[in-house]
């Protein structure tokens, strides 16, 4: 959940996080990420990200130009290696001949760099995927074009290797299904204690290899459901539809 992000909340934890490291570029890209991912984009301004990184604000835009080009940084350094990863099991994933295991092979293989990146630079883990939620539900449009050069090419490869396996599924509806993933992934990891709480305990939440088999068999079976018939889509469309009576 994001906090309020009220200016003396940000002040307060930029203070509270400063500290000066001997490799400055590091420490502004550190402490951006903390704020970002706790306050969003928009609520915090260059001048707090340096005095949580210990620097100047000149310091700032000397190495990154505006805050703009900071974000997309925390992008480039954290999701080249994630979306390199994913090219590399998808190519793997594309000669497997059985279509069934090969559908299950490219779902996986979107999936895993996101649970194996731990804390590393291989996606980021949980601080980074809480950014990437909050960037995306913010509506910047600087955010926006920053997730587009991120993510659109291997989104579309993914896309269309899936397109590939269920060729009588109009890609459109493939786009949505994908869509609906990626909301069920970022929540997976920002907030694996809710299925703890929800099974009582009987499951783990934190228990990631679990969580990939249980993400990756759900998307498939979504994947496979039939497309959606237009008629029905045109007659949901019309002036007077009434869902209690559509399909009787």
């Amino acid at each position: 959940m994001v906090r309020k992000p009220t200016k003396s909340n940000v002040k307060a934890d930029a203070k509270a996080v400063s500290t000066r490291k001997p490799n400055m570029r590091e420490a502004i890209l550190a402490a951006a990420e903390e704020l970002f991912s706790t306050y969003g984009f928009n609520a915090v301004s260059v001048r707090d990200i340096a005095q949580a990184a210990g620097a100047n604000p000149g310091s700032v835009t000397y190495h990154f130009k505006t805050k703009d080009g900071l974000l997309l940084e925390i992008y480039r350094r954290h999701c080249g290696p994630m979306n390199r990863r994913r090219s590399e099991l998808l190519a793997a994933a594309r000669r497997v001949r059985d279509l069934q295991d090969r559908l299950e092979a490219i779902v996986r293989a979107y999936v895993l760099p996101a649970f194996t990146s731990g804390s590393d630079l291989a996606g980021g883990g949980t601080r980074f995927t809480r950014l990437r939620a909050i960037m995306s539900a913010e509506g910047n449009e600087v955010v926006r074009k920053i997730i587009a050069q991120t993510f659109d090419d291997t989104s579309h490869a993914f896309i269309d290797a899936i397109h590939e396996s269920l060729p009588h599924i109009p890609r459109t509806d493939l786009v949505w299904r994908g869509h609906f993933l990626l909301g069920a992934l970022y929540y997976t990891l920002v907030t694996p204690e809710r299925v703890s709480r929800l099974s009582r305990g009987s499951a783990d939440g934190t228990d990631a290899g679990h969580a990939i088999e249980e993400l990756v068999r759900a998307t498939v079976a979504a994947l496979q459901a039939p497309p959606l018939d237009p008629a029905i889509s045109a007659l949901r469309k019309a002036p007077g539809f009434a869902p209690g009576r559509a399909l009787t």
